[in-house]
Parts: C-alpha cells; sequence; structure tokens
C-alpha cells in the first residue's frame, strides 16, 4: 500500500508535570490542539502539582538517548521543543541528537525557574546549555526570570527588555523571544529579535487569572507546532501567542487544585494536520 499522507511530527524533550500542567503534558496537549502528532523523549520524572515540585528523578542520559533514537529513527521529526534539562549530561545528548539528526526547526525553552518560584536547574547546567545548545537552536523563549538568570541581572521593566534580547543573542542564540509577562502593568510585552531577521514587539492587554502554570512550556510548543506545519518563526510566534491567550483566557474561571492552575488547552481543538508526498529524510 502506498501511504500519500504523514503527519506533521513535533518532538518534545522535556520533564514530565504530575499535575499534567507544564512539561511534557502540556506540549503533548498543545501538538494535538493544534493538529499535529506529539511525540516525547522524558528527561526527568516530577512529583508536582498546582502548589509545586515536591521531588524530581532524573532520568539517566543513556536512555534518554535511546527515546529520542527510537522515535526520530521511525518516525520522524519536522520540528523539536526542548524543555527541562536538568544535568549536563542530558544537555550534550540534546546537542548530538541535533546534530546527528540535522534537526532544523529547533525551539529552546530554557526552564530555569517553575511558575511555583522553584529552582529546576543548577549553574553549572546553565553554563552548558548556554555553550551548546544557543548556537544549534533556532529559537530560545526565556521569560524574565529565566533571562535574569542568564544574564546575571534582573530586568526591571520594558524599557529594559530591547537591551537584554541584544545580550542574549550575543551569548549565541540565533534569535531570543524575550517573554515580559512578569513586569507589572495591564499590558503583557514580548519581544522578538533575530540575529538575522525582523524582530517584532507583541503586546496584549494582561487576562486576570491564577490558572498560569505552564505558560511558558504551552508557548514554547505551540511554536515548535506551527513551525511543523510550515510557518516561518515571526509567524509562529504570533500565533503561538494568539493561542495560548485563547488558552489563558478559556481556562481563568476554573478551579483545579489548590495553586496554579492550568490552561485550557483544548479551548479550540483542531484534527490532524495529514502532510502530502512526505520526504525521505527525518528531519524535513
Amino acid at each position: 500500500m502506498t501511504h500519500s499522507y504523514r503527519y506533521a511530527r513535533v518532538l518534545t524533550i522535556a520533564g514530565s508535570d504530575s499535575g499534567g500542567g507544564a512539561g511534557i503534558q502540556a506540549d503533548l496537549k498543545t501538538f494535538a490542539a493544534l493538529g499535529c502528532y506529539g511525540m516525547s523523549a522524558i528527561t526527568a520524572l516530577t512529583a508536582q502539582n498546582t502548589l509545586g515540585v515536591q521531588g524530581i528523578h532524573a532520568v539517566p542520559p543513556a536512555f534518554l538517548k535511546a527515546q529520542i533514537q527510537s522515535v526520530v529513527e521511525d518516525i520522524g521529526v519536522d520540528a523539536l521543543k526542548i524543555g527541562m534539562l536538568h544535568e549536563p549530561a542530558v544537555v550534550e545528548v540534546v546537542a548530538w541528537a541535533i546534530d546527528h539528526y540535522q534537526l532544523t526547526r529547533v525551539v529552546l525553552d530554557p526552564v530555569m525557574v517553575a511558575t511555583s518560584g522553584d529552582r529546576l536547574m543548577a549553574n553549572e547546567t546553565v553554563q552548558v546549555l548556554v555553550r551548546e545548545l544557543f548556537p544549534r537552536v533556532s529559537v530560545i523563549t526565556p521569560n524574565l526570570d529565566e533571562a535574569a538568570l542568564l544574564l546575571g541581572h534582573d530586568i526591571a521593566d520594558a524599557d529594559a527588555l530591547n537591551q537584554a534580547v541584544q545580550d542574549l543573542l550575543a551569548m549565541g542564540a540565533k534569535a531570543v523571544l524575550l517573554k515580559g509577562g512578569h513586569l507589572a502593568g495591564n499590558e503583557v510585552v514580548d519581544l522578538l529579535v533575530q540575529a538575522h531577521g525582523p524582530s517584532r514587539r507583541l503586546a496584549s492587554p494582561r487576562i486576570a487569572s491564577n490558572n498560569v502554570h505552564g505558560t511558558g512550556c504551552t508557548l514554547s510548543s505551540a511554536m515548535a507546532a506551527y513551525l511543523a506545519l510550515g510557518h516561518d518563526l515571526t509567524e509562529s510566534v504570533a500565533l503561538a501567542r494568539t493561542f495560548i491567550l485563547g488558552a489563558i483566557a478559556h481556562g481563568a474561571d476554573v478551579k483545579t487544585g489548590h495553586g496554579h492552575g492550568p490552561l485550557n488547552h483544548g479551548f479550540s481543538p483542531v484534527p490532524l494536520h495529514r502532510i502530502t508526498n512526505p520526504p525521505s529524510t527525518s528531519s524535513t
């Protein structure tokens, strides 16, 4: 039988959130909601809920590598989202995979601090992440807390976003989406700057909600989904931002747990997108 179609395939390499609001679980929900076929390679298991992270159980780097090999060599990958990487050896496995499989649409969400404020990455791992992954990925998506850890200083206001992005580009990133949601005010401002492409300032009214657990995971995975569907980076950022604003708005009045609840990832799902005439390579 000749297969005329395939799905848009997105792989997430990230940690598992037992509470279902962030990490692998949020990524897979997002991929499905946007019509993509989601796959996962788990870097760590967490005991986690809406109140915070109670424990982390690391997956050995060799087994992470085995997960990636299993997925890429059989199913293939159109885009990759990278989330929680807890130790240098794990970062090195991911860098190897990008090079070995020539993965080209790669979104790195440098998950360093949970919504609850829990620190998720040691300084040594941050240094390896910058050295090994910043030059290899298409875009990094830090929030202000993560950017402050990367740069060694706080970002006080919206006027400081431009310089912070330039400093992150100077660390080797090809493109940066700096998320300004942690700044005070009624408007949320995000800044996309590419080393060799257009820049864009994206602003929207702040949505009042206590259910914001997993916003960073969801935004980066939505970006990867749109890249897999054939959009360029600027379009993918804009579309992903629209999706996450909808997910926040449609989940704002729902009670889940006793802390920071999840978004409504399924507020407007679309069918799996089928692509005709599949290429023979795994990364395109």
